[in-house]
């Protein structure tokens, strides 16, 4: 195995977690493709990043349940930054809220985000 090529990551609409990932967290929107029937296929990622996560727009209750859950509460997904000070700003401008202030630890500077369904996210400027 070479890598992690995407993981799903559940939404309400494309476009309001298109409009999230792209505008507050600067991601690169790889693909959106239409599959019909309205649903599309739709990958986001860090720029320079191979790891995607493929928007998965629920389309039931069980999967509506997951949204906001992915994590079952914990921190669901770690965001890696070379700049934490610039990104941290980046979303604050952007109204992203964080759980916490920037902290210092022996593995780095981090604070816990929310995304935009409340799924908790590591910031992260690996030490």
């Amino acid at each position: 195995m070479a890598s992690l090529g995407a993981v799903t990551y559940l939404v309400r609409e494309y476009d309001e977690a298109i409009r999230f990932f792209v505008d507050a967290l600067g991601f690169e929107l790889f693909e959106d493709t239409p599959q019909g029937d309205g649903k599309r296929w739709v990958t986001v990622g860090p720029r320079g990043s191979t790891t995607r996560l493929l928007l998965g727009r629920a389309v039931n209750d069980e999967q509506r349940a997951c949204v906001g859950r992915q994590g079952g509460g914990r921190v669901f997904l770690f965001l890696h930054t070379d700049d934490f000070a610039r990104d941290h700003a980046r979303m604050l401008a952007h109204g992203v809220h964080f759980r916490e202030a920037p902290r210092h630890e022996a593995y780095g500077t981090v604070a816990v985000f929310d995304d935009l369904y409340g799924n908790g996210w590591d910031l992260i400027q690996p030490a």
